[in-house]
C-alpha cells in the first residue's frame, strides 16, 4: 500500500500556507491509536484517543522528538483523556526504552511543503476535487527521514539545518533531478535549487547522508546531462562514510491532467534505451571506483525499452527498491523462493485473476505459468492500461478503482479477483481516484481479496 499525508496532516498545513508557511506553529498533541500489548504505555492505562501533551514539560514537534524525548530514564508525561480530563505521569524506565504507543500522526506541527514549481510534478498532474489530501506537495525533511519521501532540500531553514544535524537525521532522500546549478533552478523553478552542490558537501563534512533520485525528462536532463548529475553524485559516494548512498534514475510521467504547454514529453522506447546505454556503462566505471553501481536504473526503463531486467545480483542490497529500482526482480526471486516445492496437484480446483499494470505484466507472465501447472490450479493474468491518467503502460501502483472497473468489464475473474495492496493507500482502503474498495467489489461480479506479496498470493492460488 502507498503513503499518503493523513486528513488532519493536510488541515495542519493549509493552517501554516495561510500563515506563511514557515511561520512557527504550536504543535498539536500527539494522540494515541495503538497500544502495544505488554508494553509500558499499557501499563500506565493509556487507550486509543488519549493525547500525549508534553514530556518533560516539551511538547514533541513530530514522532523524532518523540522519540528522543521518551528516551530519558525519568519521564513526566501531561496527558489528556478523550474527555478533556488532565493527567500527569511520573514513571522511571530503562534508557532508551520506549512506552510501546502509535500514534494517528507524524508531524504535530504541520507538514512542510513544496516551495518549488517543477512541470513534471505529479501533484499537479491530478484532476481536481479529490480527497485535500492527494494536492499536498510534501517537502517535509522529517517524513524523508522516518518514511524515505523525497525531498529537494529547498525550503529548509537554517533552524532546520541545524537540527538535521544535532538529531543526525541520516539518510534523508534528495530529489536531484540535476547537479549542474543552472539547470536544476530551471528544472525547479526555483534559484535556491541550484545550491545542490554546496549541500551535498554540508552532508560530506558532517558525515551524514542521502540517497539520491533523478527523474529523467527527455530532452531536458538526460543525455550529457544525466552523465554529468551521476559523476557528480558519484564525487560523494567514496570514503568509509559515503555522503551519497546511491542514485536512482526513474523516467518522468505523465498524465493527460498536466498543464499544456509544459514542453514535457513521456518517454519512449527508443528514450529508454538512450537512457539505459546512458547509464550502464557509468554502472561498470563506478563498481571499479566505488565498488558499487551507485546508480540504478528503475524497472520501467527496460520494460519500456522491451529489454530483459538485470538478474538480482546486480540491483546488490537493493538500496531504491521502494523506487522501483529492482522491485519486479525481487518480486519474482520471493516468487522463486515461495513456488520452489508447489504440490502437484491441489485438493479444491480454484480459478482466479490477477490484475496488475499493463507494464509490468509480461514480465509477471512466467509466474503465472508455473502457478498453472499445479494440477487444479488456473490464475488469469490482467495487465491493464489507466484510461484515468492517460497511459497505456502504467505500474501496477498507479491503478485506479476506475481503471479495474472499465478494464475488467466483460473479462473472464474466475471466481475470484486478487487485488494488489500497493493500489490502496495505506491504512484506508481507498485508490487514488477515491474510489472505495467496498465499491468496487459491490460493482465487480466476483470477490476481491488483497494480496501482500508473492508468497500471499502463491498461498491464495493453492488455497
Amino acid at each position: 500500500m502507498w503513503n499518503e499525508p493523513s486528513a488532519g496532516i493536510a488541515v495542519a498545513a493549509a493552517e501554516a500556507a495561510n500563515a506563511g508557511g514557515h511561520a512557527p506553529r504550536l504543535p498539536q498533541p500527539a494522540v494515541v491509536a495503538t497500544v502495544e500489548p505488554g508494553s509500558i504505555g499499557e501499563e500506565l492505562g493509556f487507550q486509543p484517543g488519549d493525547k500525549l501533551l508534553s514530556i518533560n514539560g516539551q511538547r514533541p514537534r513530530d514522532l523524532i522528538d518523540l522519540q528522543f524525548l521518551v528516551g530519558e530514564e525519568e519521564l513526566v508525561l501531561e496527558v489528556e483523556d478523550p474527555d478533556g480530563t488532565l493527567h500527569t505521569v511520573e514513571l522511571e524506565k530503562d534508557l532508551d526504552e520506549g512506552l510501546g504507543l502509535g500514534f494517528t500522526e507524524a508531524l504535530f506541527d504541520g507538514l512542510r511543503q513544496c516551495n518549488n514549481a517543477c512541470p513534471f510534478c505529479f501533484i499537479d498532474q491530478q484532476p481536481p476535487g479529490k480527497r485535500r489530501s492527494l494536492y499536498l506537495k510534501d517537502d517535509d525533511y522529517r517524513l524523508s527521514f522516518l518514511y524515505g519521501s523525497y525531498l529537494t532540500l529547498t525550503n529548509l531553514s537554517e533552524a532546520d539545518w541545524r537540527r538535521i544535524e544535532a538529531q543526525r537525521l541520516s539518510p534523508l532522500f534528495v530529489s536531484v533531478h540535476a547537479t549542474e546549478p543552472e539547470l536544476r533552478s530551471r528544472l525547479l523553478v526555483n534559484p535556491r535549487a541550484g545550491l545542490l552542490l554546496e549541500q551535498l558537501r554540508w552532508f560530506q563534512e558532517r558525515d551524514l547522508q542521502i540517497h539520491a533520485q533523478v527523474v529523467v525528462c527527455p530532452g531536458l536532463n538526460d543525455g550529457a546531462a544525466l552523465e554529468r548529475t551521476l559523476r557528480d553524485l558519484a564525487d560523494f559516494g567514496g570514503g568509509d562514510w559515503p555522503a551519497v548512498l546511491s542514485a536512482a534514475v526513474v523516467p518522468v510521467g505523465l498524465t493527460r491532467f498536466r498543464p499544456p504547454g509544459d514542453g514535457l514529453v513521456p518517454v519512449d522506447r527508443a528514450a529508454a534505451r538512450a537512457v539505459i546505454a546512458r547509464v550502464e556503462p557509468l554502472q561498470k566505471e563506478f563498481q571499479q571506483r566505488l565498488g558499487s553501481r551507485f546508480a540504478w536504473l528503475s524497472d520501467e526503463w527496460y520494460l519500456i525499452a522491451g529489454l530483459p531486467l538485470p538478474p538480482r545480483a546486480d540491483y546488490e542490497d537493493l538500496p531504491q527498491q521502494e523506487n522501483g529500482v529492482g522491485s519486479i526482480r525481487a518480486f519474482l526471486e520471493e516468487l522463486d523462493q515461495a513456488t520452489t516445492d508447489l504440490p502437484q496437484r491441489v485438493e479444491r480446483p480454484r480459478r482466479l485473476s490477477w490484475v496488475v499494470g499493463q507494464l509490468v505484466a509480461e514480465a509477471l507472465a512466467p509466474v503465472v505459468e508455473r502457478l498453472n501447472a499445479v494440477e487444479g490450479v488456473e490464475l488469469i493474468l490482467h495487465g491493464l492500461p489507466s484510461p484515468y491518467w492517460g497511459q497505456e503502460q502504467v505500474v501496477t501502483g498507479l491503478l485506479t478503482g476506475s481503471d479495474l472497473l472499465s478494464g475488467l468489464a466483460d473479462r473472464d475473474l474466475g471466481e475470484a479477483l486478487l487485488l494488489p495492496a500497493v493500489m490502496l493507500r495505506q491504512g484506508e482502503l481507498v485508490f487514488l481516484d477515491d474510489l472505495r474498495l467496498e465499491e468496487l467489489e459491490r460493482r465487480l461480479p466476483v470477490p476481491v481479496q488483497l494480496v501482500q506479496g508473492a508468497a500471499d498470493l502463491v498461498a491464495v492460488c493453492l488455497g
